[in-house]
């Protein structure tokens, strides 16, 4: 299980770890839906194609590893696109922050906040996702908290 925690108790960056081990940094923009993760000394950009519409996209080395379209503006909700692979990042209800990840209509994951005074959280993604895209499905999550804290 991978846990996560703002690097300062101001700051929507983040810092995940495995145990006692730091497996990715994820540094957010302050303005637009983009920033950067860092993962085994390797930098990867996330991203939003476009301003105000468009796919998500985690990119390393000029190639795309996974992208995420948002089915509907009302809803809290991401199908994200991996390796001819596809899984839906949904609100586990409205009322909470906790998501959950779906194969099909099954349940794969999850990452729920720690308490609901904090941005730590705890996230139980699949072991057969590549570490970036499992990174990359926090940085959404990560995403629509920053949008509710705003709104």
């Amino acid at each position: 299980m991978l846990q996560i925690a703002p690097t300062y108790w101001y700051s929507w960056n983040f810092r995940v770890t495995d145990g006692s081990r730091t497996v990715a940094d994820i540094a957010l923009s302050w303005w637009r839906e983009k920033g950067r993760m860092t993962i085994d000394g390797a930098t990867y950009r996330v991203y939003r194609e476009a301003p105000m519409s468009g796919a998500f996209v985690l990119e390393h080395a000029g190639g795309v590893l996974a992208r995420a379209v948002k089915p509907s503006v009302l809803r809290r909700e991401f199908i994200v696109r991996h390796a001819g692979r596809e899984l839906t990042l949904r609100s586990r209800s409205m009322f909470r922050r906790a998501f959950v990840l779906l194969d099909d209509s099954r349940e794969v994951g999850s990452i729920a906040p720690r308490s609901a005074f904090t941005r730590s959280a705890a996230a139980d993604l699949p072991d057969d996702l590549p570490l970036p895209v499992r990174a990359f499905i926090v940085w959404l999550t990560v995403i629509l908290w920053r949008r509710e804290q705003n709104s």
